[in-house]
């Protein structure tokens, strides 16, 4: 039976599933010209509900629901940022679905019950658990692909994700089952991740855990969309409507290092020599794949797209090298990621009007001489991206560098120097169509005069700098949620 400390302990997900069940019925029950207050009743939701995540954080792990659910300082840190993040999507995202006729309670509330999974998913102590958030992150991001029901590459790219990730699910669960078998084989099955990591030393079935693993790696592989498992990550890029991208390409990825983090360190740790080099594997590949690919793309989406596989390349790096001090350079890589590539969809929803999507590179062309603060934002986002300093993702690309060469996997680091290098390229190119090139007819003139995003956008783009300038105090609490 719950108890109340079980409740306590989960207020901030039981919060917010009352919080979308509410907003579903004021939704159905509200007249067309009020629903706009959705809108801000959603945001003020996420604000106060990263109030109860903070306020209500116990000084040590604690457990509900017999070590299912795991409340610690890693969960803490990917939950404000997941809150964070997907409010700042919805800040972003008002013009855009006013203008197609998309502002409803729908949108809000498949986007908090998606919420609701990754708090699941990074607070999972059970395998069963893990399941649960994954499922409720996933089928809430398929509906919210296909949300734009009369175009159709939104629903092209969601039935493209849904087989590709319902493939991937099973593939989850398949190797989920494999551990649970072999979890028997010396003692009693287990589901616990803890007490899974406990019985790996004794196990009589290697072969059957090694496999499970694969399996496994699978499933977190694709959630990441690493290489060779990032197929559904450019057609539902570019045929999701821009705010469900920018949720996509942010939460999610917190929610994709979370479940990592649980299930190879809490419940796999002791293969880590099997999963370590796996993992080394699937870095080098989103490296190459992702900036290589990149280069040719003429789609903006697209070839965030296939920076994002690169970006988790850099992530892996990170969660290869098997240690605090990876996990901690890993966890710091994914915020860093989620605020630039939120900055990087902002501005691109920013300058999306009635009839005009700004998809494409060429839209950009002479931005600076139309709206020069935007082009400035841009400019910060993709230098961010790019890894230059003195911005923010300069550091993150340094840390998970850094916990490489003292994981001794000095080959890994130089491979990743290399793309850094590399990667360059498309980010200069964007840089250059804003600053060097002659607008051009059809092309975007200036941004929405959208108070609130504008505001909102240029805090975002400036935190790049100012975290670039002063990111001891987010290095040192990733750092302490791993005991260091």
């Amino acid at each position: 039976m719950p108890t109340l400390s079980d409740i306590l302990i989960m207020l901030p997900e039981f919060y917010l599933v009352v919080a979308a069940c509410v907003l579903l019925l004021a939704d159905a029950f509200m007249q067309p010209a009020q629903r706009p207050y959705l809108h801000w009743i959603s945001i003020a939701l996420l604000l106060f509900t990263i109030y109860l995540v903070v306020a209500g954080q116990p000084p040590q792990t604690v457990t509900a629901f017999g070590g299912m659910f795991v409340r610690d300082r890693v969960s803490e840190i990917l939950k404000v940022f997941a809150l964070l993040t997907t409010a700042l999507v919805f800040v972003y995202a008002r013009p855009y679905l006013i203008d197609r006729k998309l502002l409803g309670g729908e949108f809000y509330t498949l986007m908090i019950f998606a919420l609701i999974g990754i708090m699941l998913l990074v607070s999972a102590g059970n395998l069963v658990t893990v399941y649960l958030g994954l499922e409720l992150l996933s089928l809430s991001s398929y509906a919210l692909v296909a949300l734009n029901r009369d175009e159709r590459l939104p629903s092209e790219a969601a039935i493209k994700y849904f087989v590709l990730g319902a493939l991937a699910s099973g593939m989850l669960l398949y190797g989920m089952s494999m551990v649970y078998g072999a979890s028997g084989m010396g003692g009693t099955p287990t589901l616990d991740l803890a007490q899974l990591h406990n019985v790996m030393t004794y196990t009589h079935a290697p072969k059957l855990l090694l496999f499970g693993l694969i399996f496994m790696l699978v499933g977190i592989g694709f959630k990441l969309g690493a290489a060779p498992f990032h197929m559904w990550i450019p057609d539902v890029y570019q045929g999701a409507p821009t705010p469900v991208t920018a949720f996509i390409a942010s939460g999610s990825k917190l929610a994709a290092f979370g479940m990592a983090y649980r299930l190879l360190d809490a419940g796999m740790g002791d293969l880590v020599h099997q999963w370590q080099l796996m993992l080394a594997v699937l870095a080098v590949l989103s490296l190459a794949i992702g900036n290589l690919v990149a280069i040719v793309q003429t789609n903006l989406k697209r070839m965030l797209a296939y920076s994002t596989i690169s970006h988790m390349g850099y992530l892996l790096l990170g969660l290869s090298a098997a240690g605090s001090e990876g996990y901690a350079a890993a966890m710091f890589y994914a915020i860093g990621y989620a605020l630039m590539s939120v900055a990087a969809f902002g501005v691109m929803l920013a300058l999306t009007r009635a009839g005009f999507e700004c998809e494409e590179i060429a839209d950009l062309k002479g931005l600076n001489q139309k709206s020069p603060w935007m082009a400035f934002l841009m400019l910060l986002t993709m230098l961010s991206l790019a890894g230059v300093p003195p911005l923010f993702g300069f550091w993150a690309k340094a840390l998970v560098l850094e916990a490489a060469i003292h994981a001794n996997m000095l080959w890994l680091a130089i491979v990743g120097i290399v793309f850094a290098i590399i990667g360059l390229y498309y980010y200069l190119h964007v840089i250059k169509v804003m600053y060097f090139d002659k607008p051009q007819e059809g092309s975007v003139l200036q941004a929405k005069p959208d108070v609130s995003l504008r505001v909102v956008l240029s805090l975002n783009a400036l935190s790049l700098l100012a975290l670039g300038v002063y990111w001891g105090p987010l290095l040192g609490w990733c750092r302490s949620a791993f005991g260091l």
